[in-house]
């Protein structure tokens, strides 16, 4: 099982770590919502717990809980410019189909 990260997401989150002073990672999570089912979630990590799966991409962790890693097996994290808007994308190739506002997938 892996998560990686692109130089863009890494140098953003990176970036970010830095300004707020402090954090081991990055936790990327799913959560139950939505009119597909799961959505991601991206918060700082302080301290992981003894269950999480750690992944170093470009010198930047990140950080699954075991039950979120079912779905994100083979996820690559993205962080894209597009116009005046930014944001990070989830390369999922777990993902079966997503609702119409890209709010929530199912797998």
């Amino acid at each position: 099982m892996a998560i990686s990260m692109t130089t863009a997401a890494a140098d953003h989150v990176r970036r970010s770590l830095d300004g707020r002073g402090k954090g081991l990672g990055v936790r990327l999570g799913v959560r139950t919502t939505g009119c597909s089912g799961l959505a991601y979630v991206l918060e700082f990590v302080d301290e992981a717990a003894a269950e999480d799966s750690i992944f170093d991409n470009h010198g930047v962790k990140v950080i699954i809980d075991p039950k979120s890693l079912v779905y994100l097996d083979g996820t690559e994290l993205d962080f894209v410019r597009e116009g005046l808007n930014e944001g990070f994308k989830f390369n999922n190739p777990n993902v079966r189909g997503e609702c119409g506002c890209g709010e929530s997938f199912n797998i």
